[in-house]
């Protein structure tokens, strides 16, 4: 897994996260090694290899403290190319190695290795990393733990053991070719033949699988670690019987409070205690869908198994019985939504929610169809695609090779929550990002339409946690809407919940200088240019500017 060196960091983080100066001296170096190569794996009767870490589904987790900074070496064995993203780090000032691919570093190349320098700061909790290329990350994920430092404790008493829950997807065939025979064809990548739980698919599936079991004991209280790793899915989740405490999502406590449930979308994380104070034996923990577009949607249970010591006998109720909102259920999923509110605790980052805002940033979510270019190759005349403000992202792979004209609003104003099927809004093909100067206060809404399918998304900023000040439905007032913010108390996440025929509405300072990405977390979405990049130009002080690129170099694109 890897090799911790004990020591004072030799970096030099500057004045942009740091709580203390005593969080700086006592931080750790670690060393972890990443062998990236194909394996096989049996799921649902079939046999097939793919991609992935260290030998293992899901891939290695690296557990750190708060404000450490850890080395990872990449050795691509494989047979193309892939890069790895830290989801959740906001790597101050070290853009270099954030990981998406044509956006920030080449992919590393099949043969070669490269390593990643992640620079912790304030983040606290479960986050994690995965692939950032294509459709990779289906396979090769893992959580990535942040501890407290060694003079912090939890805001909590302190729990008696932990447990990472990593919920996936899993398709049958290959997940670069899904992507690659998609973006041929022009159509959408069909539902995954199934989900799982820590690389488990259950029970509830016909062939027989394996079932991941947690082992506990009774009276004590455990933190669960709970990772949407899912390709496309936004998941309900819950344990039959047992009361879930959430305190903390995003690497980032909250203020605690008590569910049957949690709703969790692809990207973000949560952190939940659970105490096994119920009767002696077994009973499942149990995922579903939570689906709100018309897309198409596999709603089967996922289970794993809470399993008692000295349990004996099989689950105590049928997976079916447990307590879940039904696929669809929107109330279910804002109503939880609305309860996670910032904790004001001294483990937790200084809650200043921007006021007065220097950028504004106004943008309208589609999914569209465009003429294929090729129809020889394309199953329908058109072609799906994805759009922020009429703009479809184009990755690119030379550098450079972008524009600076985003639009800060979308380009026409209609009924966005509407009736829109008369309605066939262009879409330009393109390389634009935002540029933001160093230190602005920024607010973003993401205005959810009826194009295409409809339904919510999940959007993932790079580089930055960001306040949750509001959300609704319909289309955004912003002389009314802003009335109604929570400026106290808004959660500090990295992945936000957009609802259908709906908004949200983000802010930040923009006080990390680099290059950062920003997407819709449904991998189909992103891979049809539901994305765009935030450019933060560096500030007056060698601590306000980007560092340096690696001395040793990056990877390079292959052909360059």
């Amino acid at each position: 897994m890897g090799l911790c060196k004990l020591g004072c960091a030799p970096w030099l983080l500057g004045i942009l996260f740091l709580s203390s100066l005593e969080l700086l001296c006592m931080a750790d170096v670690h060393y972890y090694d990443l062998i990236v190569r194909e394996s096989n794996f049996t799921r649902l009767c079939t046999t097939k290899s793919m991609l992935v870490v260290n030998d293992s589904y899901p891939g290695p987790e690296i557990r750190v403290h708060r404000g450490d900074t850890v080395f990872v070496n990449v050795h691509n064995h494989g047979s193309y190319g892939f890069t790895i993203h830290w989801h959740g780090v906001k790597q101050p000032r070290n853009p270099w190695f954030d990981g998406p691919e044509f956006v920030t570093q080449c992919p590393i190349q099949p043969g070669t290795n490269f390593t990643y320098q992640v620079i912790l700061s304030d983040e606290i909790g479960t986050l994690w990393w995965h692939a950032h290329s294509d459709w990779t990350r289906g396979s090769v994920h893992g959580a990535f733990v942040i501890l407290p430092a060694p003079h912090e404790s939890y805001p909590f008493h302190p729990p008696d053991a932990d447990q990472t829950i990593i919920l996936e997807s899993w398709y049958n065939d290959d997940y670069l070719e899904l992507i690659r025979n998609s973006t041929l064809n022009g159509q959408a990548v069909g539902i995954p033949n199934a989900y799982a739980i820590n690389g488990h698919l259950g029970d509830t599936y016909e062939c027989n699988d394996t079932i991941f079991r947690m082992e506990v004991n009774y009276q004590d209280t455990y933190l669960l670690r709970i990772i949407n790793a899912a390709m496309n899915e936004e998941k309900f989740f819950s344990i039959a019987n047992h009361t879930l405490i959430v305190v903390a999502q995003d690497a980032s406590y909250v203020t605690r409070f008590a569910t049957d449930y949690i709703m969790i979308s692809p990207g973000q994380t949560m952190d939940v205690l659970v105490q096994a104070n119920q009767n002696i034996g077994q009973y499942y923990m149990v995922m579903r869908n939570f689906h709100d577009s018309a897309a198409s949607s596999n709603n089967n249970l996922t289970t794993a198994i809470f399993q008692y010591k000295n349990s004996v006998g099989g689950p105590m109720n049928n997976a079916s019985l447990v307590s879940l909102p039904e696929p669809d259920d929107s109330k279910a999923t804002s109503s939880f939504l609305s309860r996670i509110r910032n904790l004001r605790v001294r483990q937790n980052p200084p809650l200043r929610v921007p006021r007065a805002i220097h950028r504004r940033v106004y943008i309208a979510i589609s999914t569209n169809s465009i003429p294929c270019t090729n129809d020889s190759v394309c199953i329908t005349e058109n072609r799906f695609v994805a759009a922020l403000n009429n703009v479809s992202f184009v990755s690119q792979s030379i550098n450079g090779v972008f524009t600076k004209d985003f639009p800060l609003e979308p380009p026409e104003y209609y009924n966005f929550t509407g009736d829109l099927t008369a309605l066939n809004r262009n879409v330009t093909m393109g390389t634009k990002i935002v540029m933001l100067n160093y230190g602005e206060a920024v607010e973003i809404v993401f205005q959810a339409t009826q194009f295409g399918a409809g339904g919510s998304h999940p959007f993932h900023l790079h580089g930055f946690s960001f306040y949750r000040v509001g959300s609704g439905s319909g289309n955004f007032n912003n002389v009314t809407d802003p009335k109604s913010y929570n400026l106290v108390d808004p959660p500090l996440i990295n992945t936000v919940h957009v609802p259908a025929s709906g908004w949200v509405a983000l802010r930040f300072f923009a006080n990390n200088p680099g290059v950062w990405f920003s997407h819709c977390h449904f991998e189909r979405h992103s891979s049809w240019g539901m994305d765009t990049v935030f450019i933060v130009k560096n500030g007056g002080t060698k601590a306000t500017s980007i560092r340096p690129p690696p001395a040793s170099g990056m990877p390079v694109c292959s052909g360059t």
